[in-house]
């Protein structure tokens, strides 16, 4: 798999893990059209690469991981706007995201700065996510008249409830990362110092697993935190253990323990 030739992003791919690198720190690394039209095929990319164990994604420079969509393209009066072309946008702004939690691999946002607006949308899609801990948390949208998009109000309610998401999103309050980590958003806070180790740490304790069962895992929880039904998760669940169950991994990992 080739991965070059992207606008505003880079994705390296080393030792089984993809690093998806925003490349707009001028602009806070926000997320114009072009940027999500990147992505989709990053994305697309990565899904057909099962070779990847893990992707991280992350920020350009020290000031953010990213700032949420890019509000020059949001100017002007609703005339100006084909609602025809925005709602098309609107679901392939959804679209990118839920590219991102169905990633046949554990995805972890690697937040380095601010992580505001679409930027907090797409974090909140990651599997894991570890910040610096002078790192800002928000969805400040209606500061622009506009409501949360992308499938963020269902999202981001499952992650830190209903009350903490509506506080955030009424004020277009901020968060800091001790609060973004009390309110169960992010998986830890580190000093800036440590976040490549910290990420570093994790990745290598998936790629010490299981990779395959680590896969199957991420699609029954996900599976599970979409249902509203119970018995759907646990069926769903029990077909993936005995898809899983009948792997080699499986049968050498077991081997492999009871030698031990």
């Amino acid at each position: 798999m080739v991965y070059e030739a992207y606008e505003s992003i880079s994705v390296d791919v080393s030792d089984g893990v993809a690093t998806i690198t925003f490349h707009r720190p001028e602009k806070y690394n926000a997320l114009s059209t072009e940027v999500y039209f990147d992505l989709a095929r990053a994305f697309a990319e990565i899904q057909l690469d099962r070779d990847i164990d893990v992707t991280v994604i992350t920020g350009e420079g020290e000031d953010a991981f990213c700032a949420g969509a890019d509000i020059e393209q949001y100017a002007g009066p609703s005339e100006e706007h084909d609602p025809r072309q925005k709602d098309r946008q609107e679901f392939f702004y959804e679209d990118v995201y839920k590219r991102v939690y169905n990633l046949h691999c554990p995805v972890i946002a690697k937040i380095n700065g601010y992580c505001v607006g679409g930027g907090l949308i797409l974090a909140a899609f990651c599997d894991l996510r570890i910040a610096v801990d002078d790192a800002k948390f928000g969805v400040p949208v209606t500061d622009i008249g506009q409501i949360p998009g992308g499938g963020s109000t269902h999202r981001v309610t499952q992650l830190i409830g209903e009350a903490k998401t509506k506080e955030l999103v009424y004020t277009a309050g901020m968060a800091d990362a001790d609060e973004a980590d009390d309110i169960g958003f992010v998986n830890h806070v580190v000093p800036r110092e440590d976040l490549d180790e910290t990420v570093d740490d994790i990745v290598d304790a998936i790629q010490n697993t299981g990779r395959q069962a680590v896969k199957n895992s991420k699609r029954a929880i996900n599976y599970s935190a979409e249902t509203a039904d119970p018995e759907a998760a646990h069926e769903f669940e029990s077909e993936v253990w005995w898809e899983q169950f009948a792997t080699q991994e499986r049968i050498d990992l077991v081997d492999e323990f009871n030698e031990n």
